[in-house]
């Protein structure tokens, strides 16, 4: 029954891993409950943890394809299970499957890192499929959290089983297993682990947006639930919601501004940028503030470029002599300098550009209220000889004349001069 002898004993090299492949070729065609009185034996003895969460890995595959750790075992122990096992219903196949897996779960030692985090999360995805009790899968996703930093992206890509998701992905496991994951103290996991967490999450998000059934609340719930320094760059987050809004072009207005605060423009790299000021996806506020960004970053860049120039040797202070710079790096930083200036104007004219279409659209607004300003002003002024405006002064003569009533004579009539030097007036009222 087992494949190791006593020649392949004297021959090994590393006597004290023996009684462990012994003990795991054994349990392999063992059923479950001889399986668990030998693993407790196993633990008895004092075997360490990993050693024990590879006997139960291996274990696992052999029964369920879905654990297995590699394609080729799975497809090979799948197809021999089919071959010996009996013809039964699926019912009662997936009350078999429901119950190995949470006396699997049961039989995990203590310690986190005793499984594999691949292992870990296959589980997770089988258990959520057969439907095991709360009380497992809870003890499953805090396991899972813990060890989230480690997890890939095909990992957390977990399928959803509810009838009541309507995402094609389990976003709400992945949400509940964030949340744990942040909940936890930062001191015990480091702040390298958050952010490997935030690099992971934002590429789900990106893979999640393809999703039309993918509510704007869930996304920014799920973007929103890792704290602002556990990203050192936006560019992760600012694809992803660059992606949800090119699939889902019906997001009102005001919706967008909401998913555009997600991102700290300050965060952004020169092409995330250059590309944010460009895209016609995101609201005008966005790109403004993406573009004052960069003009403050190369500002910046401009200044301590110049104070490291202008820099006196009295300034220097106990810090060594520098070498001299050579005439080949003295014309690059000429290049750069200027390459960063032209960067800068470029960055105004965008700027005066956006500002005249704000302007534009202001204009728009207040020109009904102009025009209506000038109707009631052409009421009330009248025109005199001279070009110049006259207001008249009495109201019931504007009522009975009435708007664009006066027509001016054709010619002057000496014969209505007046003696007294007065001339005539040319506006004659119409009787037409």
């Amino acid at each position: 029954m087992n494949r190791v002898t006593l020649s392949d004993t004297n021959a090994s090299t590393n006597p004290p891993q023996i009684p462990g492949e012994y003990w795991l070729d054994d349990a392999c065609i063992l059923d479950m409950d001889y399986f668990v009185k030998t693993l407790s034996g196993i633990k008895a003895k004092g075997v360490r943890p990993d050693l024990v969460g590879s006997i139960i890995a291996h274990y696992a595959s052999k029964w369920v394809p879905e654990l297995s750790e590699s394609r080729d075992v799975s497809n090979s122990n799948s197809s021999s299970n089919e071959s010996n096992a009996s013809p039964e219903s699926a019912t009662t196949s997936w009350r078999k499957k429901k119950f190995f897996i949470e006396t699997l779960v049961g039989i995990l030692p203590p310690e986190n890192d005793a499984i594999s985090c691949n292992f870990l999360f296959k589980l997770l995805r089988v258990a959520n499929k057969v439907g095991v009790d709360i009380s497992y899968r809870e003890e499953l996703e805090s396991r899972a959290s813990w060890r989230l930093e480690e997890a890939s992206l095909m990992d957390i890509m977990m399928p959803s089983f509810s009838h009541t998701c309507g995402t094609l992905l389990d976003f709400e496991l992945v949400l509940r297993l964030v949340k744990r994951f942040v909940a936890l103290d930062e001191c015990v996991k480091g702040s390298s682990a958050l952010i490997k967490v935030a690099k992971l999450i934002d590429s789900y998000l990106a893979e999640v947006a393809l999703d039309l059934k993918l509510s704007l609340e869930a996304f920014i719930e799920l973007a929103g639930v890792l704290p602002p320094h556990a990203r050192a760059i936006d560019d992760g987050l600012y694809r992803a919601i660059d992606t949800y809004l090119k699939v889902h072009s019906g997001v009102p207005k005001q919706e967008r501004k909401l998913l555009c605060r997600l991102i700290d423009s300050r965060k952004l790299s020169p092409e995330a940028s250059l590309h944010a000021s460009q895209n016609e996806r995101l609201p005008l506020r966005a790109v403004v503030q993406v573009l004052f960004s960069e003009q403050n970053k190369i500002n910046h860049k401009l200044d301590w470029s110049g104070s490291l120039a202008v820099r006196s040797p009295s300034q220097v202070g106990f810090e060594l002599p520098a070498r001299c710079h050579s005439k080949r790096e003295v014309t690059v930083q000429n290049m750069e300098i200027k390459r960063l200036k032209e960067d800068v104007v470029r960055l105004q004219n965008q700027m005066i550009a956006l500002q005249g279409q704000l302007e534009k659209l202001a204009e728009k607004k207040r020109g009904f209220f102009k025009w209506k300003k000038l109707l009631l002003m052409s009421g009330s002024v009248a025109v005199n000889d001279g070009g110049r405006s006259e207001s008249i002064g009495n109201n019931r003569e504007f009522e009975e004349v009435g708007f664009g009533r006066h027509t001016p004579l054709a010619k002057e009539n000496p014969k209505a001069k007046v003696s007294n030097g007065r001339s005539s007036r040319r506006w004659r009222k119409s009787v037409s």
